[in-house]
């Protein structure tokens, strides 16, 4: 059990300072982080309700109700409605929203790639395969447990 510890924190360690990078590289663009993961969910996910993404995201529907509302001022997205059903609103990516994600996943690559530096090739493919596995592994629980 003593190693699941140290991998469940080295993990922890891992994300929390990619993350913490990628936060320091959204201080450059006018969006907040809660932003830029409602931006990368509608790039990964295309058009959706506000309540999905207020599901996806673990907020509040009145938040990202606001939320949305702080990005399409941005041009960041625009609120859709649905040609068969005009009561059904959709969150559509515009082109800036997707540019700001496109740069900002590019820099975080680079400080990833400037870390794997000193990485051998080997040693980058044997941790890109057992991560995929890893992250494969974890999408299976997780619809088997829903």
């Amino acid at each position: 059990m003593d190693i699941v510890a140290t991998i469940e924190k080295d993990l922890r360690f891992v994300s929390g300072l990619v993350k913490q990078k990628g936060r320091e590289i959204l201080n450059n663009y006018p969006i907040t982080p809660p932003q830029f993961v409602a931006l990368q969910w509608l790039l990964e996910e295309g058009d959706m309700m506000i309540g999905e993404l207020s599901k996806k995201m673990y907020l509040a529907f009145s938040t990202t109700t606001d939320l949305i509302a702080r990005m399409e001022k941005n041009n960041l997205v625009k609120r859709v409605r649905d040609e068969r059903d005009r009561r059904v609103v959709r969150v559509h990516l515009l082109d800036e929203g997707i540019r700001i994600i496109d740069e900002v996943i590019k820099q975080r690559q680079l400080f990833l790639s400037e870390i794997l530096h000193d990485y051998t090739d080997e040693e980058i493919n044997h941790l890109q395969t057992s991560l995929s596995k890893l992250h494969e592994i974890m999408k299976i629980k997780k619809s088997v447990n829903k």
